[in-house]
Formats: structure tokens, C-alpha cells, sequence
């Protein structure tokens, strides 16, 4: 698939996440109007949320697709990681607020009535059968492309499903006369927001402090560069991710009595064969005498 066919369907993905996103927010706005259940209001912000973060994703995805540039050398797909620090502490603080009308709630001397949980049952099951629609779109697409933002995305949505399915828990309950289940969902869903937007702001801060690609991954690399034709041995190996992006430099240790165009050859089938395992790599290969000896003066210590 052309990097252009990869770039279509990741749009496509952010398009159709804000499209159902905004959907969702309509619909929860004016079953929670109805309704007044805190738990609705809980998936109501997290829909409004979405609809943010969604936004921030399409736009993220499109400027981190621009090629590199004479002050970007290294692209613009950082910015899937800076989308993506702002999307946790926004899910975090919405979590808060939820979590604190939550107790709140809770503590109250009585519980405050819902009304029209019918009402507010269908909006969730609607919303519900839009969000694995989607789900289900995204995770093709990133099975197709790898992209970060759209896979980050698609997990969210995923997640979403279990608080819809507790304030439809809940209103049930409601409807039978028991309130308090309300306050108790939303709460949950809290604190599962509160879990989310740590495990984004993890990863993104991961990749913007140049941590190491996974260790699959590198076991990967190093797997291809042992059993590569013609490479005798190598060593420093440096990864790092930069949004979906995977930046490799290796250094590889040839024969030295070889020519310059041989030791070329063997240096490009490398890189080939890394972008055959990883085609979203940026990879740099640096091409060494085998057994020479370290350079005193050089402060990584390497050849």
C-alpha cells in the first residue's frame, strides 16, 4: 500500500471519528436534559471529550503527515505526541469533575430522581451500536497503515463502551426505583477515565523523551542485522518513536578489506530489509571496519 492510500484511510478514520463523536454529544445532551442522571452526564463528557481529542487527532494526523522540511529534518510526527498529552489532561480533569458530582452525590441525604430512562436507555444503546461501528473501522485501518493517533483513538472508543454500558445499567436500575447505582457508575467511570488518561500520557511522554521502540521491536532489528549477509557483528543500536514513526540508527561492523561500493551494497540491503520488518522506520546505517580499534577520544566510546 502507497504511503498516499495510508494517508487516505488514516483521514478517513479521523473524519469518521469526529463525525460519530459529534453525533453522540447531541444525542447524550438531550437524553441528559430528559433524563438528569449523572451517570449519562458522565458519558456526556467523555463524548464531548472524544469530540476534542478526535478534532485534535485529524488535525494531528494531517500536519504530521508533511514531509520533512529544512527546519523539521526529522518530519512533523511529533505532533501525534503532542495531540496526545493534551487529550490525557483533558480526559483527566473531566475525569475529576465526574468523580467529585460523583461523591457528592453520593453523600447527599437523597438521592435526586431521573426521569425518562427509557428515553435515556435507547440514546445509549444507539450510541453504543455507532461507537463499535467505529471501533471497528479504525482498527482496520490501523491493521492496514499502524497509524499512532488513529490506534490511540480507537482504543479510547473502545473504552467508552463500558461506561455506556453502566449508565444503561444504571438508568435500568433507576427504573426500578434504586438511585443510588447512578452515582456509583459514574464514579467508576471516574476513576476509569482517571486510569486512561494516565496510560496516554505515558506513552506520549515515552516518545517525546526519545524513549527506546519496544523491546519486541528491537529484538527485531537485532535479529536482522545478526543474520544479514555480509555483517559480521554490530552495535550501537539507538530506537526511538516519534508518534507512529520508528527512527533506527545502527552501527554495523563489515569486512575492511572490502570496497567502498561492496561495503555500500551491504549497508543499503540492511536498510531494505529493516524497512521490509518496519516500513514506517526512518533508518540510518554507519558502516565500520570490523576489529578496529576504539578511538581513545571518542566519548561514546565506539569505533
Amino acid at each position: 500500500m502507497t504511503a498516499y492510500a495510508d494517508h487516505r484511510l488514516n483521514v478517513s478514520a479521523g473524519l469518521l471519528s469526529v463525525g460519530v463523536a459529534l453525533v453522540l454529544v447531541l444525542l447524550k445532551l438531550w437524553a441528559f436534559a430528559a433524563t438528569g442522571a449523572l451517570s449519562l452526564a458522565a458519558t456526556l463528557a467523555d463524548s464531548a471529550l472524544d469530540l476534542a481529542m478526535s478534532a485534535g487527532g485529524l488535525l494531528a494526523i494531517l500536519y504530521a503527515q508533511r514531509p520533512a522540511d529544512a527546519e523539521h529534518a526529522f518530519g512533523h510526527s511529533s505532533a501525534e505526541d503532542l495531540t496526545a498529552l493534551a487529550q490525557a489532561a483533558l480526559v483527566a480533569a473531566s475525569g475529576a469533575a465526574i468523580g467529585v458530582a460523583a461523591v457528592r452525590r453520593l453523600l447527599a441525604p437523597e438521592a435526586p430522581a431521573i426521569a425518562a430512562e427509557g428515553l435515556g436507555m435507547a440514546v445509549l444503546v444507539v450510541s453504543m451500536a455507532l461507537t463499535l461501528g467505529l471501533v471497528l473501522w479504525q482498527r482496520r485501518v490501523v491493521a492496514r497503515t499502524g497509524n499512532r493517533v488513529v490506534a490511540a483513538d480507537s482504543l479510547h472508543y473502545l473504552g467508552d463502551l463500558l461506561p455506556a454500558l453502566g449508565a444503561l445499567i444504571a438508568l435500568g436500575a433507576s427504573a426500578w426505583g434504586v438511585t443510588r447505582v447512578d452515582a456509583v457508575v459514574a464514579l467508576g467511570g471516574a476513576l476509569f477515565m482517571g486510569v486512561a488518561s494516565w496510560r496516554v500520557a505515558r506513552g506520549a511522554l515515552d516518545a517525546l523523551m526519545d524513549r527506546a521502540a519496544p523491546r519486541e521491536v528491537i529484538a527485531g532489528l537485532e535479529a536482522i542485522a545478526r543474520t544479514h549477509p555480509g555483517v559480521l557483528g554490530f552495535h550501537d543500536l539507538k530506537t526511538r518513536m516519534s508518534g507512529s514513526r520508528l527512527f533506527v540508527n545502527i552501527h554495523v561492523e563489515l569486512d575492511g578489506g572490502q570496497t567502498l561500493d561492496e561495503a555500500h551494497a551491504i549497508g543499503a540491503s540492511l536498510r531494505r530489509a529493516i524497512l521490509r520488518a518496519y516500513p514506517r522506520a526512518d533508518v540510518l546505517v554507519h558502516k565500520d571496519p570490523a576489529g578496529v580499534s576504539r578511538h581513545p577520544e571518542d566519548p561514546r566510546g565506539a569505533a
